[in-house]
């Protein structure tokens, strides 16, 4: 179950990351300053990677088992998470008026682009997808040998 909501969690990190850049990109091209649903909007992108990254821990801790292509995995959402947090960490200690959007939009591009790229390092040839679901035609040629 737990792996379950686990790979959810990439749908809600690509749908939030999606939101902050959008929002971001519109600031940018309309001139508009960082606002409060800027930073309610890098919170809840932020929020979902912490949410991934503490599932898969626990996933990883309680003895689902740990193979060595999960290593890169691990590591590259750890980086996501890290470069998650960078730009709302830097733009808190900022005052107001030099805030601005885009460094939000290309963190948050780097992040999904290394979630993606984590998501990438569990395919295996001889598992076929990411999720580990063995596809229809290869169940089918191992019953049939």
């Amino acid at each position: 179950m737990l792996l379950l909501i686990h790979h959810a969690f990439r749908y809600l990190i690509a749908l939030s990351g999606l939101a902050v850049v959008a929002y971001a990109l519109y600031g940018v091209v309309k001139k508009r300053p960082h606002d409060k649903t800027m930073k309610d909007l890098a919170i809840t992108f932020r929020t979902m990677l912490d949410l991934g990254m503490f599932t898969g821990i626990v996933i990883v801790t309680t003895g689902f088992g740990f193979r060595s292509d999960l290593g890169v995995h691990v590591i590259m959402m750890l980086l996501a998470t890290i470069v998650g947090h960078i730009v709302p960490a830097v733009m808190r200690k900022r005052r107001q008026d030099e805030r601005t959007l885009m460094p939000y939009a290309v963190a948050t591009v780097i992040a999904m682009v290394l979630v993606v790229l984590g998501g990438l390092a569990l395919r295996t040839p001889e598992r076929g997808t990411v999720s580990g679901v063995t596809p229809p035609a290869a169940v089918t040629a191992t019953l049939s040998a």
